[in-house]
């Protein structure tokens, strides 16, 4: 079902208390980033760096992959081409059909959420294994991540001892985070030693190397990539960049506006397969060249998947990733999702406030404002949205574009809004007064204020 946003919002701000910690948890990480940035008194030169680096290789991708898949080959990377969803899911199953893996462990990567992979996987026999504690988390709860770092942010340390006492027999009601993560790490070791191969993602993908560098925190991917003697690592046509002197700029902006910290724990390079093993690299299109054509919308693929702008966004905040319905939530996810599928994910561009506080966070700038509010109008375009909605806008466009109008509604109002009954006011025509009350009504308008503080000069 699509265009479900309103409808999952307002289920999950039904739970007050937990609405607020969510929201609390997210600005905490926010301020932690506010923070982190202030040490570095370049920033916003490294953000104009990284904004014209990732412009300059969208413009000039083809030349780039070529250039990578060469020099990736060269070091012994197999490297594969997947049109979409599908086919990296098909080449990603040969692969470990030829290998007869029955067991794989796989670190966090939106683009195989994207893809579905753990499902079609899990279809045909094989036993996948998140290790990134958070994916592992919401993967023994079967949901799907809440946000792109910090992926079970939506839950609540006793909600992963009720999940952890289920599925990995811990002590019921122990909910101490250093017991659980113990725990999580015995299991997950036994998975590491026992699997027949590895799966990654891509945080950054080289030309001039042939190799890609993955960001994390706990050390899985490493162990992943190096205890079976098979990787796999997944990655967007996007994550290119072109030369091994422009990663410094992004790792000294990516941690640093995901958690506020000066740089990952784990900052690993894979230059090629470890000895006697073998390394694969699929890389992925599943529409995303088609942003390369549209002016409005192509920065949406600088995007280094930070997730700064969901933990400042106040609707992200206060109504959780999964109301999103997309593997993607918050701001860079609803203008992805709109600009992919606008019929199904309609409503999203209209889940903004238009503050510009995702945008003003970006540490690649991209204009994700704008890009919602230009979504609103494509949709108005394409006939997509509501006849209500778009008679609400033609109303808005003619009382806002009429200095003469706006005034003679703002009399009329401040003298018989007053008076009305609630029902009138209150009721399924005005969705605005939902969960809002209008305010008091001011005797004057600030124009009329304003003219008579002139003539009282």
């Amino acid at each position: 079902m699509s265009n479900r946003h309103p409808i999952n919002a307002a289920k999950f701000v039904a739970n007050d208390e937990r609405m607020h910690w969510h929201d609390k948890a997210l600005w905490f990480v926010r301020e932690k980033r506010d923070i982190g940035t202030k040490k570095i008194p370049e920033w916003e030169q490294l953000r104009e760096y990284a904004s014209k680096i990732k412009s300059h290789t969208m413009s000039n991708l083809d030349k780039y992959l070529l250039e990578f898949e060469k020099n990736a080959s060269a070091r012994g990377i197999t490297v594969h081409w997947a049109k979409d969803a599908e086919e990296h899911n098909e080449i990603v199953h040969k692969i470990l059909s030829e290998k007869k893996v029955k067991k794989l462990v796989k670190s966090k990567s939106m683009l195989t959420e994207e893809c579905h992979l753990n499902p079609y996987l899990e279809e045909r026999g094989i036993e996948v294994v998140d290790t990134d504690l958070g994916e592992r988390i919401v993967q023994l709860r079967n949901e799907p991540p809440s946000h792109i770092v910090l992926p079970a942010i939506h839950l609540k340390k006793s909600d992963v001892a009720d999940t952890f006492h289920e599925k990995l027999g811990t002590e019921k009601g122990n909910d101490d985070p250093t017991y659980l993560t113990r725990a999580a790490r015995a299991s997950l070791r036994e998975d590491f030693l026992t699997a027949e191969a590895g799966l990654t993602g891509v945080n950054f993908a080289i030309a001039e190397t042939g190799g890609v560098v993955v960001c994390t925190n706990e050390g899985n991917a490493d162990m992943g990539a190096s205890v079976p003697d098979l990787h796999i690592a997944s990655m967007g046509i996007e994550k290119i960049i072109p030369r091994l002197k422009d990663l410094g700029i992004f790792t000294r902006l990516l941690a640093r506006s995901a958690t506020g910290q000066p740089i990952t724990s784990y900052t690993s390079h894979f230059h090629g397969p470890i000895e006697g093993g073998k390394m694969h690299i699929v890389i992925v299109d599943n529409k995303r060249t088609p942003f390369l054509q549209s002016e409005s919308y192509k920065k949406a693929l600088n995007c280094i998947r930070c997730g700064a702008c969901m933990n400042t966004c106040p609707i992200y905040r206060r109504s959780g990733g999964h109301s999103y319905e997309y593997v993607i939530p918050g701001p860079i996810g609803s203008t992805l999702a709109t600009f992919r599928s606008p019929k199904k994910h309609k409503s999203l561009s209209f889940a903004c406030t238009l503050c510009g506080s995702c945008t003003n966070v970006c540490p690649v700038k991209i204009d994700l404002d704008s890009q919602l509010y230009t979504h609103r109008q494509d949709l108005r375009d394409k006939n997509i949205i509501s006849t209500q909605k778009k008679l609400g806008m033609k109303m808005g466009v003619l009382l806002m574009s009429n200095a003469t109008v706006f005034s003679i509604v703002g009399k009329i109002a401040r003298k018989i809004v007053p008076i009305l009954p609630k029902s009138l006011i209150y009721n399924k025509m005005n969705i605005w007064g939902k969960q809002r009350d209008i305010p008091k009504m001011p005797e004057k308008s600030f124009k009329d204020l304003y003219k008579q503080g002139i003539k009282d000069d």
